[in-house]
């Protein structure tokens, strides 16, 4: 694994051992740091769970990403080869930094509150629901100035928390990032998902490594909707559900979205052990893998 980081740091442009090791919470923090950490992180877990990740396709019966986990996501189903997931996503960091800086925006989860009622004054504070994740969260995002006067005037029973994060991901507002990582893209050759992938435009199934492709580059500037992942992940039956790290926030949205679910996230090494009986306990039923949002 050693060898692989160093190779996947080399593809990347950054010192991933380092990062994901000794550096510190500042260091991280910088999306185009943080994204492509995400991405390894997420693959190598999965190498570790399934011994390779051809056979992590061969054995979820369904793969799903949010936000940046769609590269981890096609990582493992085959769409990109571990390589070309890693320089598109470093692109991607370099590319959403770059517009972040740009202007001022940034990112509220909206906690609770009628869902109607919340997209409604979303609208009409001129905001994106740049996240809608289900489970009564949604993500707002936004210039400064819009979230400050919606923070003013928040809608009924709803809880506002901002982001940590640099700018207003998945909004108009990156459309300079989508322009560089499709310049990028042009050298790839996607290959079509040996599983089930969905894509967080709409939650359907894509079976085709092209548009898998296209839609990773216009999600740089469009809403994630996790929620309708979430529907089609019960709608094709699944009974199981493992996380790759850094893991927890998406298996806290499947607990109460998915009833009846066995979930687990794979927060440390301690976890795979117990991730790889899941898989066992439910070989014949319907699995599913997610990666991680950023």
């Amino acid at each position: 694994m050693a060898e692989r980081f160093e190779a996947w740091s080399k593809v990347a442009g950054l010192d991933l051992v380092r990062y994901g090791t000794t550096a510190d919470a500042e260091e991280i923090r910088d999306t185009a740091v943080a994204q492509p950490l995400l991405v390894s992180a997420g693959l190598a877990a999965a190498t570790s769970l399934f011994g390779d990740l051809a056979t992590a396709a061969d054995t979820a019966d369904a793969v799903a990403g949010h936000s940046v986990g769609e590269f981890t996501a096609a990582g493992i189903t085959g769409v990109l080869t571990p390589e070309e997931a890693l320089s598109l996503v470093a692109e991607r960091g370099r590319g959403m930094a770059e517009a972040s800086a740009a202007a001022d925006t940034g990112m509220t989860a909206v906690l609770g509150g009628d869902r109607d009622e919340v997209l409604a004054a979303l609208a009409a504070a001129g905001l994106t629901a740049a996240n809608d994740n289900g489970s009564g969260q949604i993500v707002a995002a936004g210039t400064a100035e819009q979230l400050a006067a919606f923070a003013e005037n928040p809608p009924a029973r709803a809880r506002l928390r901002p982001l940590s994060v640099a700018g207003a991901f998945h909004t108009e507002h990156m459309a300079p990032a989508v322009q560089r990582v499709q310049e990028a893209a042009r050298g790839a050759a996607p290959a079509d998902p040996r599983t089930r992938l969905l894509t967080n435009r709409d939650g359907s199934v894509v079976a085709s490594g092209r548009d898998y492709l296209d839609l990773l580059v216009s999600q740089i500037s469009s809403p994630v909707r996790w929620d309708a992942c979430t529907a089609t992940l019960a709608d094709l039956g699944v009974s199981a559900l493992i996380e790759l790290p850094p893991a927890g926030t998406l298996t806290g949205l499947a607990k109460r979205a998915l009833r009846g679910v066995e979930t687990l996230a794979v927060k440390t090494p301690d976890d795979l052990d117990r991730a790889r009986e899941l898989v066992a306990e439910h070989a014949g039923t319907t699995a599913a893998s997610e990666g991680r949002s950023r």
